[in-house]
């Protein structure tokens, strides 16, 4: 079963996801890319991880940035699940 990591879990994951930072009760990456159809593509990919995860960030799209929010909302916080799509995320997000 998922359970809600301590203040100092998600601390040691985010050092390692120097992109993320939190922001309550969710870790968040903003990404600024080169256009418009580049945030869209980052956008698709983290769909495809999301859907294969079955576990969907939040996601606002302003032109060229990117802000994807990751929170597990049935257990009101950060888990395992955030940590390991976000680790999942820095894989695509420099690619594109």
């Amino acid at each position: 079963m998922t359970e809600l990591l301590s203040d100092q879990g998600i601390d040691e994951a985010l050092r390692e996801l120097p992109a993320w930072r939190r922001v309550g009760d969710a870790i968040e990456r903003e990404t600024e890319l080169a256009s418009f159809p580049e945030a869209i593509e980052v956008v698709n990919r983290v769909a495809e991880l999301a859907e294969a995860a079955n576990h969907h960030p939040d996601i606002d799209i302003r032109w060229r940035t990117v802000i994807l929010r990751l929170s597990t909302h049935s257990h009101g916080g950060v888990t395992d699940k955030d940590i390991a799509l976000a680790r999942e995320v820095e894989r695509v997000v420099p690619s594109v």
